[in-house]
């Protein structure tokens, strides 16, 4: 079977779909499949729903065989394809987070959020008009759960850390964990050798890093294999990877809290957060360019320092 370039296969029935949002080998939603059902594990936007059907039909699957949808949190490059998607699947339930299924059956607040920081033409680009999902096909998880798919368990973990409507899910079959934002990113253009590289991403509103260090150690205490990451793809090795992502997550507290009464703070935390992405990938024998560096992380820089920015005056705030 020759599979189309979006869609390769990540081992015990799991296949990582590249979703195309914003470029190539950055977005991921994952199609597992057993004994001939299927669920989507997070979705990317309303445009790569189309991926998402032709992933069905590459792999001789029926829309009536998905029986589950599971986005591991309600940011848009996660879940604002859910509704549309939904539209396609008849026999799909929708399970969420409780702290975010209220915004995928009624997502005005959402789009509208995402509105106030992005723009009209910007969202219409990335992401189109957010479809609502019908309360009835809405099921919310809790820690500890099982979800099962044609008798294949998946087991819920609540994960917050990135944002608290954020959970993840063992599949004891692929000894694999669908992470979400929950362990960071890696982005294959910055692989040494076969060997990852990941940072943990603080985009806004809801980082608190206390809880993400918690959430990363209760996923590598399971011992997984292999992590499917939405930014991007499957990656092994995980020790390693939990070490280097809170020695991250580590250097971006100490940053933010150095920062947190400068001027020009803003400039200051992505002058500051390209210094400490750069040391680790040199450290990890990264030769790319620092030009080629910056535009591969400039992005989540910019969000990176957003994140950090409203998790410092929450703080601030809350000290009176």
């Amino acid at each position: 079977m020759t599979l189309p370039t979006f869609l390769q296969p990540a081992g015990a029935g799991v296949y990582a779909i590249d979703t195309g949002f914003q470029r190539e080998g950055f977005d991921a939603a994952y199609l597992l499949v057993q004994d001939g059902r299927a669920a989507f594990i997070d979705t990317g936007t309303n445009h790569s729903v189309p991926r998402l059907l032709a992933a069905l039909e590459a792999l001789g699957l029926q829309r009536e065989a998905v029986d589950l949808v599971i986005p591991t949190h309600v940011h848009l490059d996660h879940a604002g394809g859910v509704g549309l998607l939904m539209q396609a699947l008849p026999e799909a339930t929708l399970w969420a987070h409780p702290r975010g299924a209220r915004h995928l059956i009624d997502p005005r607040v959402l789009y509208q959020g995402a509105l106030a920081v992005y723009g009209a033409e910007e969202m219409e680009r990335s992401y189109g008009r957010l479809v609502p999902v019908d309360a009835a096909r809405v099921k919310t998880t809790e820690e500890g759960m099982s979800i099962t798919l044609a008798g294949r368990t998946l087991r819920v973990l609540d994960t917050p850390g990135h944002a608290r409507h954020h959970h993840c899910l063992w599949d004891e079959a692929s000894a694999g964990v669908f992470t979400g934002d929950t362990f960071g990113l890696s982005y294959r253009e910055l692989d040494v050798n076969g060997n990852a590289w990941v940072f943990p991403t603080s985009t806004p509103v809801q980082f608190e890093p206390d809880a993400l260090r918690e959430s990363v150690s209760r996923i590598a205490a399971l011992r997984p294999e292999r992590l499917y990451l939405t930014h991007f793809g499957a990656v092994q090795d995980v020790p390693r990877l939990k070490e280097l992502l809170l020695e991250v997550l580590d250097g971006m507290v100490e940053l933010g809290r150095r920062l947190q009464a400068a001027p020009g703070r803003h400039e200051a935390l992505k002058d500051g957060l390209f210094e400490l992405y750069l040391g680790s990938l040199r450290a990890h024998g990264c030769a790319l360019s620092d030009a080629q560096i910056h535009e591969l992380l400039e992005m989540d820089i910019e969000l990176n320092a957003q994140g950090i920015e409203v998790w410092l005056d929450k703080e601030a705030k809350a000290a009176g």
